[in-house]
């Protein structure tokens, strides 16, 4: 990363951030008191302790006859605000002050030695805090800022921009990390399958070495094994199928990007030129089904004893099965059970049945395909399907750590991870992501997976903060890859 730019810091938050710096310093005297008249000083009595509560910030007073040096410490575990005054004392009514807020839980105004009085302010989430005295009257406030933002954009190379986003939200605050992709600058984005196999996970990281990327994030939804959970294609071959039509990011031969609900649709043609839908490709079978596994998928199905298989290459039958069949790499493997596998039981070695496949005339022509969903904007305007595409709440419900794709009006591409489940990031819920890609020019945008699999890495650096705490190992990832190097 080799041009660093500041773009844009709020002014506002250049002075909390410099009253930040001075504030955690150790204070020695107020303004003005040399300090051995402080040390000398009768004791600072607190008379009274206010609060309040306001959409930007919680703001705390403690009326004084005076203020004395104090200390300022922001703790990690548990995430908390110390102010420890010398010298003071509280005779104040007050000991303990709670709050109905999303960042801060309680304050509590204790002795913690002899000499030194103690506020201890529990926090929910990190913010920006300042902490200043003021005269007549004689007074010391603590302001917990919610509302801040700081922009910095560093240039990956031509054409490639990463930007880290922190700010502060009423509820808490976020970081964001936007990539900004030039297609025409020479890149191309294509999905990548962990290992090169469905039956199988990686880091984002590994998967990004692998393919040689510049950067990369998480792509789709998937199973505990590594089984894509909605449509995929690579080359022109799709490797796996959604259950119902949801969200794609598609790749047209000339690099284009569409972005639209894709549906599919596939049959067995039978000698007797019978027709039979099969149910899905690459994922494991259930009942009553007829499931394509093709050499994408692994060494063998991994299929249980109670069905009936068919190894397929050349579109001829060369062996019959119950189960575990091994894929052949020119050829695929018909699993079928219960009623499927009673209407494929005419099926014997030597026979000829073909494969129709489709996702209909527009997306038959993408080169590469990667579902995810709900849709966030279409045309420019808010577009969640989230209810249309059938997602639970373990996809759309709340403030989480998200993953998402981003096409402007210009062509170029944005691929944007916000950090969540932490102190330092709260998440984003859907509609707040949708409104954020609006905000960055999106006009088309969809979500990827979220959660703990949420990442982006750049030049094989991971840039964000997985929420576990590591990168976790996923399905597949949505890489950006140099164009000489993706022929």
């Amino acid at each position: 990363m080799n041009k660093r730019r500041i773009t844009a810091i709020t002014l506002a938050f250049l002075l909390l951030w410099a009253s930040l710096a001075w504030a955690a310093a150790p204070a020695t005297a107020p303004t003005g008191a040399p300090a051995a008249e402080s040390a000398a000083a009768p004791a600072a009595v607190v008379s009274k302790v206010r609060s309040s509560q306001a959409a930007d910030k919680v703001r705390i007073v403690l009326d004084m006859t005076a203020v004395p040096a104090y200390k300022v410490r922001l703790l990690d575990e548990p995430l908390r605000l110390v102010v420890d005054l010398e010298g003071a004392v509280n005779k104040s009514d007050l000991t303990e002050l709670k709050f109905n807020d999303p960042l801060v839980g309680a304050a509590r105004l204790a002795q913690a030695e002899p000499g030194k009085l103690r506020l201890t302010i529990d926090l929910k989430q990190a913010v920006i805090y300042n902490v200043f005295s003021l005269k007549a009257p004689n007074r010391l406030v603590i302001d917990l800022v919610k509302v801040y933002e700081q922009k910095v954009t560093q240039e990956v190379m031509p054409g490639l921009t990463y930007t880290s986003w922190l700010s502060g939200r009423p509820y808490g605050p976020v970081s964001a990390h936007i990539l900004t992709i030039d297609l025409k600058q020479g890149f191309v984005l294509k999905p990548v399958l962990a290992n090169g196999v469905v039956q199988g996970l990686d880091t984002v990281s590994a998967m990004a070495r692998a393919c040689r990327a510049v950067a990369a994030v998480n792509g789709s939804y998937f199973a505990p094994t590594g089984e894509i959970l909605g449509l995929l294609k690579l080359d022109g071959e799709i490797v796996s199928t959604p259950p119902l039509a949801r969200t794609a990011m598609g790749i047209m031969p000339d690099g284009k990007i569409i972005m639209d609900q894709v549906t599919y649709q596939g049959y067995v043609q039978l000698p007797s030129g019978d027709r039979l839908s099969l149910d899905g490709v690459n994922r494991e079978r259930g009942v009553d089904e007829i499931i394509l596994y093709s050499s994408r998928y692994g060494v063998t199905t991994g299929t249980n004893i109670y069905g009936i298989e068919y190894v397929i290459a050349g579109d001829e039958v060369k062996a019959v099965k119950t189960n575990d069949s091994v894929i052949p790499a020119d050829g695929f493997v018909l699993s079928a059970h219960g009623r499927q596998a009673q209407a494929l039981a005419g099926l014997k070695v030597g026979d000829k049945v073909k494969i129709h496949q489709s996702l209909g005339p527009v997306w038959d022509k993408t080169v590469h395909a990667l579902g995810a969903g709900p849709m966030l904007l279409k045309n420019g305007s808010i577009y969640l399907t989230t209810k249309i595409e059938e997602f639970g709440s373990d996809v759309a419900g709340g403030r989480a750590p998200r993953t998402a794709l981003g096409l402007t009006k210009d062509g170029r591409v944005l691929l944007v991870v916000v950090d969540g489940r932490q102190p330092t990031s709260a998440g984003m819920t859907l509609l707040e992501l949708a409104l954020f890609l609006q905000e960055l020019g999106a006009v088309d945008a969809m979500n990827l997976d979220g959660g703990g699999s949420s990442e982006m890495v750049i030049n094989d650096k991971v840039v964000n903060k997985p929420s576990d705490g590591r990168e976790r190992k996923v399905g597949s990832a949505l890489a950006v890859i140099s164009a000489r190097l993706a022929i």
